[in-house]
C-alpha cells in the first residue's frame, strides 16, 4: 500500500486555560476552594486580600473580559452581582501592553507564563481558617483501658493475660478474640511461668477486665454485654434480677418481639415485662462508642437563604472565601515598561491573577443564578418542610438558567445551603416524582417525609405495614407500589412492622 499525506478539514470542541480553570474553580467544595485560594495567594504576588469593608471597586476588564468559548454561557456569567464584584485596578493600558486577553486553546500557564512559587503576604485570618488543624490525638478505648490496668494491681502473668484481651476488643467494646486462642499462644512461648498458665486464670482476669469502664466492655457477645452492665446496677433496682433472666435466657426472643412466648417462658405479665424491657433499654449495647471518639467534620454552607421582607432571598456565604484583589504596588512597577526578567515576571503573574479573579466571579454568578432558581422553585419547602417538597431534576433547571444539565451537576455537588429549616446540600432538593390520582405528580422526598409521619403516629402494639401505609397514602390521591414503599423505608432506616412492634 503505498504512503500518502491528506489534508482534512474538521471541527473539534476546544476550552481555553481559561474555561478549564473557571470549570475547576466550579466544581470545587468550599473546603477545596480555600485551599485554592490560599496556593493562588502563596505563588503569585499579584494577589493580596481586600482588607477594607466598603462597597468594591468594579474593573473596567472585569466587565469587558469574557471567558472564549461557545458553551461559556454554561459554566460561567460575565457580570458580578453587588455584592461580588472584582477588586482590581488594572485597568490602565500601560500595565497590560504586550499582555494577551486570551491564551491559544488547549494551552498550559506554563506555556505563556514563567511560574514560581513565591509567597506573599495574605490576611492572617484567612490563613488560619485555611490552615488550621487540631493535632491533639483522641483517647482509644485500649488507651483507655491500659490506663486502668495500670492502676490495677496484678501479677506481671495477670497484666500479660490482661494486656492479650483488650488487645483483642474492638471499638464497640467486644473482646473478638476467642480465649482458647489467647491460651495456645502462652503455651507456645517458651517460658514456664507462660506454659503453666490455664483457662481458669484467663477468665478470672477476664472478669477483672470486665469490671474496667466503660460498663459492658470486654463482653464476648450482646447477652453478656447486657448481663454485665445489669450487675453492676445497686442490688435494689426495679425488675434487675427479671432483666438478667431475659437478657442471659431468652435474647433472641426479645429481638424478635416475640412478646407472648417470652411472657409465657419468662413467667412474667405484660406490665412487668414493660418494666423489664425499660430498664434494658437504659443499657448500652455498644460500650466501647463512649470513649472511640470520632473527630466532628463541619459544614460551612456556600449560601445563605432567608425570607427578607416576605420575599426569599439568597445571599453567598461572605465567611467563605476572601475578596482578593490585585497588589497596587506591584501593579505599578509594570508602567516602566521594559523588558526586564523582573517586569516579565509581574506581567506574566498580573495577567493569570486577572483570570483567577474573573474565575472567582464567574463561580459565584453561577451559584447565585442557579441557588435562586432552586429557591424559586422550592418554596413550599421552604415555608411547609419536606411535605412539600415538589419534584425537580437537574435538567428543569438547566432550561430555566440555560446552561448544561454538567454544569448544574457540577454546581450543585458539594456545595451547601443555610435555610430557616437547616442546611441541606443542594442535591437534596432534586428527586424523582411519583403520579397522583389527580394526574398531578408528587415529589419522591414528599412521599418519604409522609412515610415518617404515618409511622411516628402509628400505634406501636400495631404498626402500620408497607401495604397499609400504601393504601394511606392512596387515599391522600398519592399512588405509590408497596415495593416502592419498602425502599423509601429502608432508605429512612425504619424497621419492618414486626420490628417496630412494641408493647403498649
Amino acid at each position: 500500500m503505498k504512503q500518502a499525506l491528506h489534508l482534512k478539514l474538521g471541527q473539534q470542541l476546544t476550552m481555553t486555560p481559561q474555561l478549564q480553570q473557571a470549570i475547576r474553580l466550579l466544581q470545587l467544595s468550599t473546603l477545596d476552594l480555600q485551599q485554592e485560594i490560599q496556593e493562588a495567594l502563596e505563588s503569585n504576588p499579584m494577589l493580596e486580600v481586600t482588607e477594607e469593608e466598603g462597597p468594591s471597586q468594579t474593573s473596567n476588564d472585569a466587565e469587558n473580559e469574557t471567558l472564549s468559548s461557545p458553551s461559556a454561557a454554561e459554566t460561567a456569567t460575565d457580570s458580578a452581582t453587588d455584592n461580588h464584584t472584582e477588586e482590581t485596578q488594572v485597568a490602565d493600558s500601560d500595565w497590560s501592553e504586550n499582555i494577551p486577553d486570551e491564551l491559544a486553546t488547549d494551552s498550559n500557564w506554563e506555556d505563556t507564563f514563567q511560574t514560581a512559587g513565591t509567597s506573599s503576604s495574605v490576611s492572617n485570618d484567612f490563613a488560619e481558617m485555611a490552615l488550621e488543624s487540631n493535632d491533639s490525638a483522641d483517647e482509644t478505648l485500649q488507651d483507655h483501658l491500659y490506663w486502668q490496668l495500670n492502676l490495677t494491681p496484678m501479677s506481671e502473668v495477670d497484666q500479660l493475660i490482661a494486656t492479650s484481651l483488650i488487645d483483642g476488643i474492638d471499638t464497640d467494646g467486644y473482646l473478638t478474640v476467642a480465649l482458647e486462642a489467647i491460651l495456645e499462644h502462652f503455651q507456645a512461648q517458651n517460658d514456664e511461668q507462660l506454659n503453666s498458665i490455664e483457662m481458669d486464670e484467663i477468665e478470672a482476669v477476664l472478669r477483672r477486665v470486665q469490671q474496667f469502664d466503660p460498663a459492658g466492655v470486654a463482653a464476648r457477645d450482646l447477652s453478656e454485654c447486657l448481663a454485665i452492665q445489669l450487675q453492676q446496677l445497686p442490688d435494689d433496682t426495679a425488675f434487675r434480677n427479671e432483666a438478667l433472666k431475659v437478657v442471659n435466657q431468652y435474647i433472641h426472643l426479645l429481638g424478635n418481639h416475640d412478646y407472648k412466648q417470652l411472657m409465657r417462658k419468662a413467667r412474667l405479665k405484660e406490665p412487668q415485662l414493660q418494666q423489664v424491657i425499660s430498664l434494658i433499654q437504659t443499657l448500652n449495647p455498644k460500650p466501647g462508642a463512649m470513649i472511640t471518639s470520632s473527630q466532628s467534620e463541619y459544614v460551612i454552607p456556600d449560601v445563605l437563604v432567608r425570607k427578607e421582607r416576605g420575599i426569599w432571598e439568597v445571599h453567598l456565604n461572605p465567611e467563605v472565601a476572601p475578596k482578593l484583589r490585585i497588589n497596587d504596588g506591584y501593579a505599578d512597577l509594570i508602567k516602566r515598561a521594559d523588558n526586564s526578567p523582573d517586569n516579565t515576571y509581574l506581567k506574566n503573574h498580573l495577567q493569570e491573577a486577572r483570570w483567577f479573579i474573573k474565575s472567582l466571579l464567574s463561580r459565584n454568578d453561577t451559584l447565585l443564578k442557579v441557588t435562586r432558581e432552586i429557591v424559586a422553585r422550592q418554596e413550599g419547602f421552604l415555608e411547609h418542610g419536606d411535605e412539600a417538597m415538589r419534584p425537580m431534576v437537574l435538567h428543569d433547571i438547566a432550561e430555566a438558567v440555560e446552561m448544561h444539565e454538567s454544569t448544574i451537576s457540577r454546581v450543585t455537588t458539594q456545595k451547601f445551603m443555610h435555610t430557616p429549616r437547616g442546611i441541606f446540600e443542594l442535591k437534596y432538593f432534586f428527586s424523582s416524582h411519583v403520579a397522583t390520582a389527580s394526574g398531578g405528580t408528587c415529589s419522591s422526598t414528599a412521599i418519604r417525609a409522609l412515610i415518617k409521619k404515618l409511622v411516628a403516629a402509628e400505634n406501636p402494639a400495631k404498626p402500620l405495614s408497607d401495604n397499609k401505609i400504601a393504601q394511606l397514602l392512596d387515599e391522600q390521591g398519592i399512588n405509590v407500589a408497596r415495593r416502592t414503599i419498602a425502599k423509601y423505608r429502608e432508605s429512612l432506616n425504619i424497621p419492618p412492622s414486626n420490628e417496630r412492634k412494641r408493647l403498649v
